[in-house]
């Protein structure tokens, strides 16, 4: 396989996912919560692709329902630590010796302890429920991101180019859009990308905890959880929902290493310019 019919098929399989996340669920052979105690432990036919689990519910459609809410969770919670992490990281990269210093040690507080360890202390405050999780595991990864953009914002904010544009009266957010935007698109795009997979692992193991989604909605974590006691004779009511987050971890972490790869050079903030 060359290497363009490599990365086509990466991008392919990203936008199916994507798109099967948000509109699988309408196509979905069975209502997700539709209980069939007759039916249970179904094996796989063409009336049940993936059969049925221990309530006599279509496993195939609780995955895609599933896909639903495990993809646009893990997209949401990467957006929230993104605004995050760009509006501290360029706060203190602009800022003066003080507020730098002052932001990069909450930084270092967040950045000192496990994310797991955090994200179950948030949840212990916000509370239980997928919003709450998602607010919790984005305040557990920010940091990362804010020290990032503030190493790029460092780097620009005295360049030649960047000072000529002060001199010359433009705008911060013109500053901003001609020199900074670039770069710091480029590094979050390769970050958000290869940090999907993580943040989908965390979701899905606090739900398997039964902090995140509650049964009987239809979440790729929920349903491992729902169906471990049946690990020894029914292994593929675990199987199914294991292998479609393997399946999408994998997929955006060959996007992601495509993208680093694209942007080696670019995003070398040294040679912007």
């Amino acid at each position: 396989m060359s290497k363009k019919i490599y990365e086509y098929f990466v991008y392919f399989l990203c936008a199916f996912i994507i798109l099967l996340a948000l509109f699988g669920k309408y196509y979905a052979p069975y209502s997700s919560n539709e209980i069939n105690l007759a039916n249970k432990f179904a094996s796989n036919s063409l009336l049940h692709i993936f059969g049925t689990d221990h309530l006599g519910r279509d496993i195939f459609s609780r995955i895609l329902e599933g896909a639903y809410i495990s993809i646009l969770a893990t997209f949401s919670t990467i957006i929230i630590i993104i605004v995050l992490g760009v509006s501290v990281g360029f706060i203190a990269g602009f800022s003066n010796n003080k507020i730098d210093n002052f932001l990069m040690r909450i930084c270092d507080i967040f950045l000192c302890f496990p994310t797991i360890v955090l994200a179950l202390f948030f949840v212990g405050i916000l509370g239980t429920g997928l919003l709450n999780i998602i607010i919790a595991i984005a305040l557990t990864h920010w940091a990362w991101y804010a020290r990032i953009i503030r190493s790029i914002v460092l780097k620009l904010k005295n360049t030649e180019y960047v000072l000529i544009s002060k001199t010359c009266g433009a705008s911060n957010f013109k500053i901003f859009k001609k020199h900074f935007a670039k770069p710091i698109c480029m590094q979050l795009l390769v970050l958000s990308t290869l940090d999907l997979g993580h943040i989908m692992l965390h979701i899905s193991g606090l739900s398997l905890l039964g902090l995140g989604v509650k049964a009987p909605q239809a979440e790729w974590g929920i349903m491992i959880a729902e169906t471990k006691d049946y690990i020894l004779t029914h292994y593929e009511l675990i199987l199914y929902p294991g292998i479609a987050m393997l399946i999408v971890i994998i997929a955006f972490n060959l996007l992601g290493d495509i993208l680093r790869d694209k942007f080696e050079n670019l995003i070398q903030v040294e040679s912007h310019g």
